[in-house]
């Protein structure tokens, strides 16, 4: 077998994916084509997972490529983890829009810095399943890049079957386990909405209930302060989510639109609601490591696999051992009330026979509107992604919740304006367009209105208004 590792320069996903495959009964003999268009962290990947192969005595084999067709030919999995743009995107993603006031903390999903993410990874993407329609046409795509929605979304359009995966859901199982005081391993859940935005639908430990106690939880302070943003959302929307505080706080226009919101729900480091916690995190690794290979140190030794859902797939779908996880895929009627043509994220399988989506139903009415304001600023980004249209950019923009809270529609357009300009050298799509100026109508003080018909109940409500003020003593 052969799995394709597409932004196999991201190192430490890199390295657990590895990890989690070669320990995996049944996918040993695995062939890894390792790709990225340099070889700048490639070679670290490669001789650590020799180092692997060989003290483990596996019969697995890896080679690096920064040919992407050399990577995907014959393939049966592909595996994408790139980012396009590097920290140079992402300062711009960040720092562009804090100067007009839009504080983002992670800035790769939703708000100006998702939207220019999804404009720049969307054309990646869909080039990706297009040469596997070529070179692999019977393989399947696992998608780990963010922004998960737009991708999976615009993947949508090609004839590759694939599947988005995040790791949310198991990380946020972790969280609720320790707030309700249960293994987790016995709580029973149901999952389902967008990515980075799911619902704990039901969760349950031998038929009971455990959303009282998860709810009681959150009225305590002790509680309250571990996650806040994610508190406050159960506390008033009635369900847990599957994002951390410093995400969810992007998604929303509550918690980050101005100074006293930032600092009574984002006050807590790093990325509980940090300003700009991820590219922070981003330079501090890149500093550490420059110049200095980070999987040197690292133990060969197998550890038991990760959290990650990629292996499990793979081995489900080449066993026939049935594995049960979310996934991110074309909506198509699994939410009942969110768009057939989104990406949703829900409750899925993997077997002998292929992936798998599930029937959830309607999600809470108060969760799928939340859900929508979310997913209009997807449906948005993906149209600009894929037509290269400046105005779909902007409209996204506009309708971002954390954006419109903060800014007029004449600084958006500004915004974006800069954006555009400032990530053009990965914006090739978008050559020869520019987001078309807007400027201030200035209106002088003595100006008359023009003599234009008026809506009758204004122009009623008007006299009257003039007739009180003339009977008035």
């Amino acid at each position: 077998m052969k799995i394709a590792i597409i932004g196999a320069g991201s190192i430490v996903f890199c390295k657990t994916l590895f990890m989690d495959i070669v320990q995996t009964r049944g996918l040993e003999s695995t062939e890894f084509a390792l790709m990225a268009p340099s070889r700048r962290h490639t070679p670290q990947v490669e001789a650590f997972a020799n180092r692997v192969i060989a003290a483990n005595d596996l019969p697995a084999s890896v080679y690096v490529t920064t040919s992407q067709q050399d990577a995907l030919r014959g393939a049966d999995y592909v595996i994408a983890t790139f980012q396009i743009g590097g920290m140079a995107a992402f300062e711009a993603d960040i720092s562009i829009p804090l100067r007009y006031g839009v504080d983002q903390c992670i800035g790769d999903s939703l708000g100006p810095g998702g939207v220019f993410r999804a404009l720049r990874t969307i054309p990646v993407a869909v080039g990706l399943a297009r040469d596997m329609e070529t070179l692999c046409p019977r393989a399947t795509l696992l998608n780990y890049v963010n922004p998960m929605a737009p991708v999976c979304w615009a993947l949508g359009t090609t004839h590759t079957p694939f599947v988005g995966l995040c790791h949310g859901v198991q990380t946020t199982m972790d969280l609720i386990a320790g707030y309700v005081g249960l293994p987790k391993a016995e709580i029973d859940y149901v999952c389902a909405g967008i990515n980075h935005m799911a619902w704990f639908l039901q969760l349950a430990h031998r038929g009971v209930d455990l959303y009282p106690l998860l709810r009681q939880r959150f009225e305590q302070p002790e509680f309250y302060i571990n996650d806040k943003v994610r508190g406050e959302a159960l506390r008033q929307f009635g369900y847990f989510m599957t994002e951390s505080s410093g995400h969810l706080s992007e998604y929303l226009p509550y918690f980050r639109k101005n100074r006293r919101a930032l600092e009574l729900y984002c006050d807590e480091p790093e990325f509980g609601g940090e300003t700009g916690a991820a590219l922070k995190w981003g330079r501090a690794v890149a500093a550490r490591y420059e110049g200095r290979d980070m999987l040197a140190d690292e133990p060969v030794t197998l550890p038991g696999r990760s959290i990650e859902y990629g292996s499990y797939i793979i081995e489900a779908l080449e066993t026939g051992r049935a594995f049960k996880f979310n996934g991110n895929v074309i909506n198509g009627g699994m939410v009942g009330n969110l768009p057939a043509d989104c990406c949703a994220e829900g409750p899925m399988f993997a077997d002998g026979t292929g992936l798998h989506r599930t029937i959830v139903g309607d999600l809470p009415p108060q969760c799928a509107a939340l859900n929508l304001t979310n997913i209009n600023v997807q449906r948005l980004a993906t149209q600009a992604a894929l037509a290269g249209d400046p105005e779909a950019l902007v409209h996204a923009c506009a309708l971002d919740p954390l954006t419109a809270a903060v800014l007029t529609l004449d600084e958006i357009r500004a915004m974006a304006s800069e954006l555009l300009e400032a990530q053009r050298a990965w914006l090739p799509h978008f050559k020869g367009k520019s987001v078309r100026p807007a400027p201030i109508i200035s209106i002088p003080a003595d100006v008359e209105r023009a003599p234009v018909p008026v809506d009758p109940a204004l122009a009623i409500m008007a006299r009257l208004g003039k007739l009180g003020a003339q009977e008035t003593p």
